[in-house]
């Protein structure tokens, strides 16, 4: 965008690295507790039309477990690339 209201282009900052893992883990769990806590009180749920609130819950917590694994499987990748020798930038693409 170019004129007199453009704003002016910054870099854009390094993404924040912190405790992924536990982050989806926490997450899951409370997405997990809130299912189990309204699950007793599933009839009042139903009678006036929010019963997908629970099942909302049910769902926030399927999803943070194949967010758990996606997470602790892309440490691993990092983890691992961190630690591989470097690659030979001589060698093309399909070489070994």
């Amino acid at each position: 965008m170019t004129g007199p209201t453009a704003t002016p282009q910054r870099e854009a900052p390094a993404p924040l690295e912190g405790p992924i893992v536990a982050t989806v883990t926490g997450g899951t769990i409370i997405w997990f507790v809130m299912f189990l806590g309204q699950l007793p009180f599933y009839g009042w749920f139903s009678d006036h039309g929010h019963a997908w609130w629970i099942w909302t819950c049910l769902t926030g917590a399927g999803l943070g477990c194949f967010g758990i694994w996606y997470v602790r499987a892309r440490d691993a990748a990092i983890k691992r690339a961190a630690t591989a020798p470097p690659a030979d930038p001589e060698a093309g693409p399909g070489t070994d």
